[in-house]
């Protein structure tokens, strides 16, 4: 997982003083290419991306990350949703939109809209869950403070 980062400044492109945008970072690296994908279904947050005057933490998980996960990105978490209905959960049109909203809600649960975000600081993300980061050893580990809406997600570390 990128760190969060260490302080709020855009950089320029070299020699032309564009600013770099968190679009052009995800990109750009491949290790996190999967997630950048999912980023790009949904238009608010590609602007969001776009746009260096907003201030946004991304914390993209890695393709390695997204692909050993229990559940597919956008299936229910819980899997309250997909269980009962098996393969057919993700089929027609409320099917789609079923896998559409959970996979929005996957992308949102990794975008917080504070940066820098200082070590202890506790923060929503979009989804409006509350996390916070600590160094560990030299390793930054985001927690989760659990509630009923985030049981089925884990720490991030």
């Amino acid at each position: 997982m990128p760190s969060p980062p260490a302080h709020p400044s855009t950089p320029s492109s070299p020699g032309t003083g564009t600013s770099i945008t968190l679009s052009d970072v995800i990109g750009s690296d491949r290790t996190i290419n999967i997630f950048a994908g999912f980023t790009r279904d949904f238009a608010p947050l590609s602007q969001r991306f776009e746009d260096s005057k907003l201030n946004t933490t991304i914390l993209a998980p890695m393709n390695s990350a997204i692909m050993a996960l229990d559940r597919k990105a956008w299936e229910d978490p819980s899997g309250q949703e997909h269980e009962p209905l098996g393969a057919a959960a993700d089929e027609g049109e409320k099917g789609q939109e079923r896998a559409r909203s959970n996979l929005r809600r996957f992308v949102e649960a990794h975008v917080v809209t504070r940066s820098p975000w200082e070590e202890g600081e506790k923060v929503q993300t979009l989804t409006g869950e509350t996390l916070w980061w600590e160094d560990k050893g030299g390793v930054k580990v985001v927690r989760v403070v659990h509630t009923p809406k985030t049981s089925a997600y884990r720490d991030l570390d």
